[in-house]
This record gives C-alpha cells, sequence and structure tokens, in this order.
C-alpha cells in the first residue's frame, strides 16, 4: 500500500489570506474546510493547504515553491501578478546574470519565477517543483513512500516525480542546515487503502520516526531528516 501525497501544508498567521494570495497566483479557487483552506490540484499539480498558527517563521524555509514561466513575457506576468497581490523581491544572494526571480509572499515564504527555457521543468505545469533542502537518504524514502520514481539522482540531489506527471519533488544534498524548530509546511498525505496504522507502520519501517498523534486524529512523524509530516485518518 503507498500513500498518496494529500497537500502540501503551509502555518500561516492568516490562512485565509495567504490562500487567497495563492490562488490568484496560481489561478486556483480557495475550497474552505474544517482543515482549513484548501487549494486543490490535480494528478499532475500539488495541493497546497494553509491552516491558522502563530508560529514565527525562523530562517529561510526548507522547501519552496518553483513556477514555470513559458516566455519572459509570462515570467514578468507571474511576477507583476505576485507583487500586486502582495508579494516581495527577496535577495537570497543570486547573480544578475541568473534568470529566475525569487520572491517571498505576504507572510515571507521563499518562492522562484523560473525562467523560460528550463530544461528539467519543461512540460511539469505552472506549479512545477517543491525544491527542498534534504539528504539523498531522504529523497529515496519519498520515492519509496509515494511510490514516484527518482528522475534524478546526482552529486547527492535528488528528485521524484508522480507517474502522471507534473510537479516535481527535489532535494539538493548536503550541506542541510540544523534542524531547529517545527517546519512551517509540510506534507500531508492520504493511505491509499483508508488504513492508517497499516501505512504509519510501512513508512516508520521505510525510515520514518513516530512522534505523535494530533487533535485531529493525524498521526505526525519525521522523515530521515527529520522533518515533520501527517498521516491522515479515515
Amino acid at each position: 500500500m503507498l500513500s498518496r501525497m494529500l497537500t502540501v501544508t503551509f502555518d500561516a498567521h492568516d490562512a485565509a489570506r495567504l490562500a487567497q494570495f495563492w490562488a490568484g497566483v496560481l489561478g486556483r479557487e480557495v475550497v474552505e474546510d474544517a482543515g482549513g483552506a484548501l487549494l486543490p490540484g490535480e494528478d499532475t499539480q500539488l495541493s497546497l493547504r494553509f491552516v491558522p498558527s502563530r508560529a514565527e517563521k525562523v530562517g529561510p524555509n526548507r522547501m519552496h515553491l518553483h513556477l514555470t514561466s513559458a516566455s519572459r513575457a509570462d515570467q514578468q506576468h507571474t511576477v507583476a501578478t505576485a507583487l500586486g497581490l502582495g508579494a516581495g523581491h527577496l535577495d537570497v544572494g543570486q547573480r544578475p546574470e541568473e534568470g529566475h526571480v525569487v520572491l517571498a509572499d505576504p507572510e515571507g515564504n521563499e518562492f522562484c519565477v523560473i525562467e523560460p527555457g528550463n530544461a528539467f521543468l519543461a512540460g511539469c505545469g505552472l506549479l512545477a517543483e517543491l525544491a527542498c533542502d534534504g539528504t539523498r537518504e531522504v529523497g529515496l524514502f519519498w520515492s519509496e513512500a509515494l511510490g514516484w520514481p527518482l528522475v534524478w539522482d546526482q552529486d547527492q540531489e535528488t528528485a521524484i516525480q508522480s507517474p502522471h506527471g507534473g510537479t516535481k519533488v527535489a532535494w539538493g544534498g548536503p550541506p542541510v542546515a540544523p534542524k531547529e524548530v517545527r517546519n512551517r509546511q509540510r506534507f500531508d498525505l492520504a493511505p491509499a487503502g483508508g488504513d492508517q496504522q497499516a501505512e504509519v507502520d510501512r513508512l516508520v519501517s521505510l525510515g520514518a520516526t513516530r512522534l505523535e498523534v494530533g487533535e485531529d486524529g493525524a498521526v505526525v512523524l519525521a522523515d530521515p531528516d527529520g522533518n515533520e509530516f501527517c498521516v491522515k485518518g479515515n
């Protein structure tokens, strides 16, 4: 039995506002439910969920989104749309000759608008990549956990992609900064067959560590790099 990735969940001080921001950038509709504000994806595009949290952002996030562009004008349009919705430019040491644009959403979450012509992200859709800090070990873990094949495995860097195509999830390899606080972004999974306990046991056998059970009944685990994720109940 394999997990399927339900969402990438963002903790947010103003979950409704952040959901509306990303809905505007990605051209999606917000669906409100008991779990927060959801931007449903599809087989080839990750869903995003925004939940209220008082947690403060400490340092750079361990994952960030990469959006693709069909042309330079398309890239400029995406950047202008994001800025108009409340994003800001961000200097992370990028060089002037680099073609991507680094931005931060209204709560400071980093993301990049990639220049046209990026061969690795060709055909992956607007939300083309979730770029993560992480070791090769964690990339291999998530490949097994989700049943998503490796599409990159070189120099300790890894990337996986759904068999349906679409958004890639990539890990940049060492060095990985020490983890000091609970991540404000994480994966939420659902067992494909509905058996939460069996899926938790399987993930632990692959290298996850069980941490706690949340108030909503979700089981919180940590991947081999210590990043929290949740397995939802029925």
